[in-house]
C-alpha cells in the first residue's frame, strides 16, 4: 500500500473517480481520498460522470466539488469503487490506481488494492489509511462511516460482522457526523422517488415460486416520475424484505431501446455470476438488444434457476 502513497508523492494532478452510477460506498470513499489528497497539498479533482447524482448524496464533504468533464492535465487517477474501465465513464491515459471490493474485480489498474471480503470500499479506504498511520479527521469519517453504512444496508446486510462494527465505533471516535449519515442514507426520500416507487410495486412481479421479485420500467414512466435511476435501488432492496424473495430484478428501457438491468440479492456473488453471462462484472449492467423487455427478462430468470 506504501505504493499507493509513493505515486501520490510524486503526482502533480490526480483525479479521484466515483462509479458513474454511484453509492455512498463509492462516492464516500472517493470523498475521504479527496480529502486526504489535499492535505498532502497536491492538485486534485473529483470526477463522476453522473449526469444528476441523487440529492441524497449531497450532505458528503466536497459533494459541490464534483464534475462531469475529465481534466485532461490529470497523471493519476485513483478509482474508487468501478468495476470496471467502462464504469469510469472517461478514456484514461494516465496511470490508475484501483481500489474495490466488488467481487468480480478487474485488475485494471496499475496499483490494485481489492479485497473482496470487505462490506464496502470505504471499509478499504479506512484500512489503508489506518496502516499508513494517516489521521482520520471529521471529514474523512463522516465520508467512511456513509459507504459503510450504505452497503451494509443499514447494518442489515448478511456481510455485517464483529469488524463492521469496531470500525464504525472508530469512526465516531474520530467525530463522524452519524446523524447526518444516518438521516440521508436511510431516511432520504425525494417526492420523485415516491412517485416511481409507486409505478414500481404496482408493477412488481413474483415468479420462482416467490423467489424472485420483477420490475419492468419504461422510458415514459421513468420521466413521467421524474426520479432518477438510483432511486431504483430502494425498491429492490425492500422487495428483498419480502418473506420469500432472493432476488430482485429491474429491466429498464435504456437509450436505443438497450435494456439497463439491475441484479439485487444478499447473494451479490451469485448477482456477478448471472452478468458475466452478458459480459459485464458488475451487477448494474446495459444489455444491447432490441428484444422485448418480458423476453430479456426470462432469459436473466432462466440464468439464475440453471446457475444459482
Amino acid at each position: 500500500m506504501n505504493n499507493i502513497i509513493q505515486r501520490i508523492a510524486v503526482a502533480k494532478h490526480i483525479v479521484v473517480i466515483a462509479d458513474m452510477n454511484p453509492n455512498a460506498g463509492s462516492l464516500g470513499s472517493a470523498s475521504a481520498m479527496y480529502t486526504y489528497i489535499l492535505q498532502q497539498h497536491k492538485k486534485v479533482s473529483f470526477f463522476c460522470a453522473a449526469p444528476q447524482l441523487n440529492k441524497k448524496f449531497s450532505f458528503l464533504p466536497w459533494f459541490t466539488k464534483i464534475r462531469t468533464s475529465f481534466p485532461n492535465s490529470a497523471d493519476l487517477v485513483i478509482t474508487l469503487e468501478c468495476s470496471s474501465l467502462e464504469r469510469i465513464g472517461a478514456d484514461i491515459e494516465c496511470d490508475i490506481v484501483n481500489i474495490d471490493h466488488n467481487k468480480c474485480n478487474t485488475k485494471f489498474g496499475k496499483i490494485n488494492l481489492l479485497d473482496s471480503k470487505a462490506i464496502s470500499t470505504a471499509e478499504i479506504v479506512y484500512n489503508f489509511f489506518k496502516r499508513n498511520d494517516i489521521l482520520i479527521n471529521t471529514k474523512m469519517a463522516t465520508s467512511l462511516y456513509s459507504g459503510i453504512l450504505d452497503d451494509s444496508r443499514g447494518f442489515l446486510s448478511s456481510k455485517v460482522n464483529e469488524n463492521t462494527f469496531s470500525i464504525s465505533k472508530d469512526l465516531l471516535k474520530c467525530k463522524a457526523d452519524v446523524s447526518t449519515c444516518n438521516t440521508f442514507i436511510m431516511k432520504y426520500q425525494s417526492l420523485a422517488g415516491l412517485r416511481l416507487k409507486a409505478i414500481m410495486l404496482s408493477k412488481m412481479k413474483l415468479s420462482c415460486n416467490a423467489q424472485i421479485a420483477l420490475f419492468l420500467l419504461t422510458e415514459e414512466e421513468m420521466k413521467k416520475s421524474g426520479a432518477e435511476v438510483t432511486d431504483c435501488r430502494h425498491v429492490l432492496e425492500e422487495s428483498l424484505g419480502l418473506p420469500t424473495v432472493k432476488v430482485s430484478i429491474l429491466l429498464r428501457e435504456g437509450k436505443d431501446m438497450n435494456k439497463e438491468v439491475s441484479l439485487h440479492s444478499n447473494d451479490m456473488q451469485g448477482m456477478l455470476k448471472v452478468a458475466s453471462f452478458f459480459n459485464s462484472t458488475s451487477a448494474n449492467f446495459t444489455i444491447d438488444t432490441h428484444e422485448n423487455t418480458l423476453e430479456t427478462a426470462n432469459k436473466i430468470i432462466e440464468i439464475i434457476q440453471r446457475e444459482i
